[in-house]
């Protein structure tokens, strides 16, 4: 997500609000909020689900309805968003 450089402090407060709720939404197991260091501007949340259904279930909560129009109104561009697999990881 890149957010529109003076709305970023709004962005990041709206998260601290709203992080525990979302991770307590069913299939929620981890949630975090990635920064660039160079362009603070651009953020991604990184969260896992269960299933895919948690997540389209979260998409069409109560917390996400409250959440979205907040975030989406601090944009500069247009969002993306993936769902994603683990091919191979170390630890």
């Amino acid at each position: 997500m890149t957010f529109r450089k003076e709305e970023i402090e709004t962005f990041l407060a709206t998260f601290e609000i709203y992080k525990e709720a979302i991770r307590q939404q069913p299939g929620c197991t981890h949630l975090k909020l990635i920064q660039d260091v160079h362009r603070p501007e651009v953020c991604c949340t990184y969260s896992h689900w269960d299933t895919e259904e948690d997540l389209n279930n979260y998409r069409y909560s109560a917390t996400f309805k409250e959440v979205w129009p907040l975030t989406k109104a601090l944009f500069a561009a247009k969002p993306e968003a993936w769902s994603s697999h683990v091919v191979d990881e170390q630890s």
